[in-house]
C-alpha cells in the first residue's frame, strides 16, 4: 500500500493533491455528483481545474468505516488508477491509498 494523495474535507467536498511517479496533480477536488442516479452511479466526481479525471463511490468497510473508492482515468494513463480515500485517524485530513490489485489470472 502507498499513500498517493492527501486531502482536506470541507462539507461534502475534498480538496488536495495526488502525487505518484506518473501523476502529480495539485488542486484536485472531489465533489458530490448531484446528478447521480441509480444504485451503481458514482457519488462524487474528481476534478482538476475544469477537467474531470475520475469518479468516486461511497463505500463502507467490513469494520463499519466509511470511505470513498476512486477510479482515476485520463488519456495519458495506460490504465485507470484505483485507490481508496480514508479519513485520517486524527480527523484532520484524508489519505488516498493505492495498492496493487491482486492478479486475476494467477500471474
Amino acid at each position: 500500500m502507498a499513500t498517493i494523495g492527501t486531502f482536506k474535507k470541507t462539507g461534502n467536498e475534498y480538496t488536495g493533491e495526488i502525487v505518484a511517479l506518473s501523476v502529480q496533480a495539485k488542486g484536485v477536488r472531489i465533489v458530490p455528483d448531484l446528478r447521480a442516479t441509480g444504485e451503481n452511479a458514482p457519488s462524487h466526481r474528481i476534478l482538476v481545474g475544469r477537467a474531470e479525471i475520475g469518479a468516486a463511490w461511497s463505500k463502507r468497510s467490513n469494520e463499519g468505516r466509511d470511505y470513498l473508492g476512486l477510479k482515476l482515468d485520463d488519456p495519458s494513463f495506460s490504465h485507470p488508477i484505483y485507490a481508496n480515500l480514508f479519513d485520517d485517524e486524527d480527523g484532520e485530513g484524508s489519505s488516498l491509498i493505492w495498492s496493487r490489485p491482486n492478479s486475476r489470472r494467477g500471474e
